[in-house]
C-alpha cells in the first residue's frame, strides 16, 4: 500500500497518517509539499514503484488523486498498480485555488488503466460534488458518496477510518 498525500502533506489526525501508524503503509514523501510540481511528484511515484518488489494499491487524498491521474497518463509502470482509492479529488481548475496549485492545470482526465474508486463528500470545500463525479467518470472510477464530510481529512472526524480500509479491500478484490 502506498499513501499519496495531497498538498501540504497529511497531518497526524489524517486517516492516511493513522493508516501509516496502524498498518505500516508507506507514505510517498515529496520534496516540496508547499509548491508541488506535477512532474516532480510523478517522477517520485515512479521512483517508489521501481523500488517496490510487488504490485501495490494506491490510497490517494486530494492532490494525490490528481497525481494518480497525471502519472497514469504518462508512466510505463502502471502495471505495478493493482488499483487506486481516490479520496476527495480537488478541482484545481477553480478560480479560487491558490497559485501553488496552478501547475496542476489542466486536470488530466484520461481513463485509468487499473481499478479505481473515488470517495467524495457532498460538502467538500475544494470540489463541488458534480465536478468530483465528472472527474471520476472520466477516470473510469466507481463513486462512493459519503455525505457531508468536508474534505475527508483530519478535520472530518473519520478517526482510523475503517470504512476506507473496507473500500480498499473491495478495490483489491476487483482489480482489472
Amino acid at each position: 500500500m502506498l499513501l499519496l498525500p495531497g498538498w501540504l502533506n497529511s497531518g497526524p489526525e489524517h486517516w492516511q497518517s493513522r493508516w501509516e501508524a496502524l498498518h505500516g503503509h508507506r507514505r510517498v514523501e515529496q520534496d516540496d509539499w508547499l509548491w508541488p510540481r506535477r512532474g516532480d511528484w510523478m517522477a517520485r511515484l515512479d521512483e517508489v514503484l521501481l523500488q517496490s518488489p510487488q504490485r501495490v494499491l494506491l490510497a490517494a487524498h486530494s492532490l494525490g488523486c490528481q497525481l494518480v491521474a497525471a502519472w497514469a497518463a504518462h508512466s510505463a509502470l502502471t502495471d505495478r498498480v493493482i488499483g487506486a482509492l481516490l479520496v476527495a479529488p480537488p478541482d484545481t481548475e477553480r478560480e479560487d485555488m491558490p497559485p501553488n496549485l496552478f501547475n496542476w492545470r489542466p486536470i488530466v482526465r484520461d481513463a485509468l488503466p487499473f481499478a479505481s474508486l473515488a470517495v467524495v463528500s457532498s460538502d467538500d470545500p475544494y470540489c463541488a460534488l458534480p465536478r468530483a463525479q465528472a472527474m471520476a467518470a472520466d477516470w473510469g472510477s466507481d463513486v462512493v458518496e459519503i455525505g457531508a464530510r468536508g474534505h475527508i481529512n483530519g478535520e472530518s472526524g473519520l478517526g482510523d477510518w475503517p470504512e476506507g480500509i473496507a473500500l480498499l479491500g473491495q478495490l483489491a478484490g476487483r482489480s482489472r
